[in-house]
């Protein structure tokens, strides 16, 4: 108690000593007025007591400075409107043309930074090496008199102010958000730099609608507060992202304000003891802290909350527009004229021009599609079950049809019941009573804004979609369709923004075109039932002739729509025969081309291998494929690749260093065509508790073949989660399957990816796109290339070309390899051989073997091992021994005879030498032989006997020359002597 005690005196204590000798060290100073100082307190003790204290406003100036004195409690403050007067020590009101929040803080003058407020830039990209370089010097966030603006690039910019709330408290600020490639956060810390628990709806802004500003309040605790907010540009594209727009800060549960503070120009208060400013109306002006606004001169004008006052600038075309009055009772409309509002232009001077008179009656145009014209000339919806073309009655569907419902918008001469207009200004200065969009007969157009900041906005609800049952599949996963043709003619900057808002969630720029546009047609499918609300905004320069045509708009509805403008006669598959006009069904493997059901030839031929469904909706790959190729048919069964696959590419780094990646989700086939490939956008909503309960609701979700998203890690950049954006679809629409390398115009590249150097061909899957793009006039196409690989498992491995690392080299066609083994062809008896093993133990076994490399998979199955019985011997080996030996034997036989036939001979020739030697002459030839069958007496013994080989040349050539004798030589011990043995 005593130190609380000591504590709670200090502070005036230390005052006192210091007053004493200040007293006495400057006797001879003048004693100090009400002038001469200001009132401060001390800070609160432990208690929640404090003193107030007079400070010298110059030091040594004057003495006897007012005492110490107790000051009010810490908690106290002041109601809004009044501001703590410290000299009494009462809450005392605010003058007329100030303001006060009482305990509580509020910014909403944006000439320059206030106070207090830092805008810090972070994006530190590291150098060759290894240096810290920063990035983003120039990046921060910008007053621009009544809003604050963000950075415009990827560099990640916090807005910082540090505040002590005495009391619990919040903060609140109002807020434009309209594009979701930016992210915004806001998250409070601690004194000790601790991040406040908060939840995601507490720390992620909510995409607004552009031109909309939206409110966001957050509770504050007691003590030191440090508020963030930070934004993060994405540029994935080069795409210029929007900046996001703060205004109005407020916070409270501050301690006391000691002051109040000045209205700013163009503002006023009215009254004493105000909370806030009221903007000067129109035709008015004023100055800083002012109680009323002055009244503009002659031939000057200003908005609400100008200032300033400019001239008047003589009337032109650009300050009138025209309309069409509503259809009277007699079918006429004509056209009128009238000033833009608020007139700012002067008549009657020198320049100008006047108003145009009124134009003449003329018929009315005809209803739009699905409307009649009533008694009274209003164009009246038709019933239920009944279908228009507009020029007549309602007339009733034929038995069993129904009607197609929709929105038909041709003709402009009143604006449609669920069709609004409006115009909105970024810098909050009111337009509403300007001109939006106005309706001109056989089309719409943009009226006339007052400044480069006025947005035109024309918006269509369509409250959900329904094809009908008849159509149902026809479309694929299309539920509804909306066209609208039209026409920019500008005559300086200007841009149309196409928005979509999906369940009233968060509005998603679809498209936009900038500059003068010729005349054009526009189209956008929509693959959710939803309630969506499309909203067209132009920013218009102000120059003459600004105006954007738009003629044509229509959109597919749901059953709640009351267009109703056609019937469909035939169910889901069949067309109408020109020649009966009864309803046939489409021929196998065909299906039925958009909505144009007359006729056969609305039934076109799906793809090389393709099938189509039940329905004839839709052709697809059933997952199974065969071709033939040197007379030999291979068959795949692709159905283990039937799953969605997907593959990361990346990662790349934009200009300023961000790096990102690409997530391709691949549908090959099966699912009877359903495009399974999903890919979501989560940077409209990073709240994980919306991802949870309602994954539905996305806005940029893509459902297709081939999809492909925009992935931000979350390190680096301070998320909690990666982000996901910019989704798009690279193939809606399954075209074939072939080997070849063209296919109904896409072209395969086979050169982009290694050779195939195994002996099955490539399988080329064939797909393409309807979105048509700036740089694909023709839409986008993808090409897969299933390739057998046995190495790689069933599922086996996407990737892309190297030489094209984000999958396409030209933006337009890109392309994938997806090696498997289920690429693989199935197995056939021509796969495998047989081989037959050693005869062991009268046994013999058969073994059935895979050809080496084995490119085929399931299929036909190896046959099992298979075994017989077998002899010792071979039988080859015994014919072989057997006919060796028989081939011997007759050999010897034949020699023995030979040899015997040639003694014969030579007995018979001996015994006729030896009678032709008694007469010493040698017997002619005709009496030298003996008779056939004469056996000789006598032996002949020669002393050298004629080799065998000899012999039987002897005798082969006796058998050659027929007539010609034998001539043996004989040896003897004279030359003219015989001897004989």
């Amino acid at each position: 108690m005593r130190e609380q005690v000591w504590a709670s005196w200090f502070p005036g204590c230390l005052v006192l000593i210091i007053t004493a000798h200040t007293s006495s060290a400057s006797a001879d100073l003048r004693p100090c007025d009400r002038t001469d100082y200001s009132y401060q307190y001390t800070e609160c003790d432990s208690t929640g007591s404090r003193w107030r204290v007079a400070i010298p406003i110059t030091p040594n100036s004057c003495s006897d400075l007012p005492p110490p004195t107790r000051g009010t409690d810490c908690s106290f403050s002041c109601p809004a409107g009044k501001f703590l007067e410290m000299s009494t020590q009462q809450c005392t009101p605010c003058l007329a043309g100030s303001y006060s929040l009482g305990s509580g803080l509020r910014f909403d003058q944006w000439d320059a930074i206030p106070a207090g407020f830092t805008s810090m830039a972070s994006f530190l990209d590291p150098g060759l090496n290894g240096e810290e370089i920063q990035a983003c010097n120039s990046s921060s966030w910008t007053p621009q008199g009544v809003y604050l603006e963000s950075n415009r690039d990827e560099c990640t910019v916090s807005l910082v102010y540090a505040v002590h709330l005495e009391k619990q408290g919040s903060v609140s600020f109002t807020y434009q958000f309209p594009d979701n490639n930016i992210f915004f956060e806001f998250y409070v810390q601690n004194e000790q730099c601790q991040e406040m628990a908060q939840t995601d709806d507490q720390k992620w802004i909510k995409v607004t609608n552009n031109g909309e500003w939206e409110t966001h309040t957050v509770s504050l605790k007691t003590g030191t507060n440090i508020l963030y907010w930070r934004t993060t540009g994405i540029l994935v594209g080069g795409n210029l992202v929007k900046p996001v727009l703060l205004k109005n800060i407020q916070i409270e549960g501050v301690a006391y304000t000691s002051e109040c503070f000045p209205c700013r120009p163009g503002w006023f208060s009215p009254a004493p003891g105000s909370s806030s400013c009221e903007p000067c109306p129109s035709n008015t002006f004023s100055i800083k802290g002012v109680s009323s606004c002055t009244t503009c001169p002659e031939h000057h004008y200003s908005h609400e909350g100008w200032a300033e006052c400019q001239v008047r600038p003589p009337c032109s075309e650009k300050d009138y527009f025209q309309i069409h009055t509503a259809c009277d009772s007699e079918g006429k409309t004509q056209v009128l004229y009238r000033w833009v509002e608020p007139k700012i232009c002067v008549e009657n001077v020198t320049g100008a021009v006047e108003l145009p008179a009124t134009g003449q009656r003329e018929p009315c145009p005809p209803c739009n599609l699905g409307y009649y014209n009533s008694n009274d000339s209003t164009c009246l919806p038709c019933p239920p079950g009944t279908h228009s073309d507009g020029t007549y009655v309602c007339t009733k569907c034929p038995a069993g049809t129904e009607p197609v419902l929709g929105y038909d918008y041709k003709w402009w001469n009143v604006l449609p019941s669920n069709m609004k207009t409006s115009c909105f200004n970024v810098g909050n200065s009111k337009c509403d009573d300007m001109n939006g969009w106005q309706v001109a007969g056989d089309h719409i157009r943009s009226g006339a804004g007052s400044s480069d900041n006025d947005y035109l906005i024309l918006s269509l609800h369509v409250p959900g979609f329904k094809v009908p049952a008849s159509l149902s599949g026809m479309t694929g996963s299309e539920f509804g369709r909306i066209t609208f043709v039209f026409e920019t003619l500008c005559s300086g900057d200007c841009e149309l923004y196409f928005m979509m808002d999906v369940n009233r969630k968060s509005t998603t720029v679809v498209e936009s075109w900038e500059g003068s546009k010729g005349k054009q047609s526009y189209s956008h499918s929509m693959t959710r039932n939803a309630s969506v609300a499309f909203t067209w905004a132009f920013q218009r320069t102000n120059h003459a002739h600004d105006v954007r045509h738009m003629s044509g708009l229509r959109s597919d509805s749901s059953e709640l729509a009351t267009g109703r403008f056609s019937c469909v006669p035939c169910p889901a598959g069949f067309y109408i025969d020109r020649t009966t006009n009864r309803c046939q069904e489409c021929p196998e493997n065909t299906h039925l081309a958009g909505r144009h059901t007359y006729g056969q030839d609305a039934c076109v031929a799906c793809g090389p291998g393709s099938i189509s469904n039940k329905e004839h909706s839709r052709c697809y790959s059933d997952c199974s494929f065969s071709h033939t190729e040197n007379n030999r048919t291979l068959t795949f069964d692709l159905n283990p690749l039937n799953d969605v696959a997907s593959v990361t590419i990346g990662p790349s780094f934009t200009s300023k260093g961000t790096k990102y990646l690409h997530l391709l989700n691949i549908s090959l086939c099966g699912h009877e065509g359903k495009r399974v490939a999903v890919c979501t956008d989560n940077v409209t909503d990073v709240s994980t508790k919306d991802e949870q309960s309602d994954p539905a609701q996305f806005v940029n979700s893509v459902d297709s073949f081939i999809c492909q998203s925009t992935i931000i890690p979350a390190d680096g950049r301070g998320f909690r989660m990666a982000i996901s954006s910019q989704s798009i679809s690279l193939a809606d629409n399954f075209i074939g399957a072939t080997v070849d390398s063209v296919l109904d115009g896409v072209k395969a590249q086979p050169d982009l990816f290694p050779d195939n150097s195994k002996d099955v061909p490539d399988i080329n899957f064939f797909y393409r796109s309807t979105q048509v793009t700036a740089s694909c006039d023709q839409g986008r196409s993808s090409v897969i290339t299933v390739r057998c690989n046995p190495e790689k498992s069933e599922r086996g491995e996407l990737s892309v070309p190297s030489s094209c690392p984000e999958g396409t080299c030209d933006g337009c066609t890109f392309h994938f390899l997806w090696e498997s083994a289920a690429a693989c062809p199935l197995c056939t008896e021509d796969d495998y051989h047989r081989i037959e093993g050693a005869c062991r133990g009268g046994v013999q076994e058969t073994l059935f073997v895979w050809n080496e490399p084995k490119l085929c998979t399931k299929g036909v199955p190896l046959p099992p091992r298979s075994s017989s019985p077998c002899e010792a011997i071979a039988l080859w080996l015994k014919v072989g021994v057997g006919g060796g030996a028989f081939v011997a034997v007759l050999l010897v036989s034949l020699t023995c005879y030979f040899w015997k036939k040639n003694k014969r001979l030579e007995y018979k020739y001996s015994r006729l030498v030896m009678s032709a030697n008694k007469d010493c002459e040698l017997p002619a030839a005709d009496s030298c032989a003996l008779a056939e069958g004469e056996e000789p007496d006598d032996d002949v013994v020669y002393t050298k006997k004629p080799s065998l080989l000899g012999k039987l040349r002897a005798i082969a050539n006796k058998q050659q020359g027929g007539e010609s004798s034998e001539s043996v030589q004989l040896n003897s011990s004279k030359r003219d002597r015989w001897v004989l043995g």
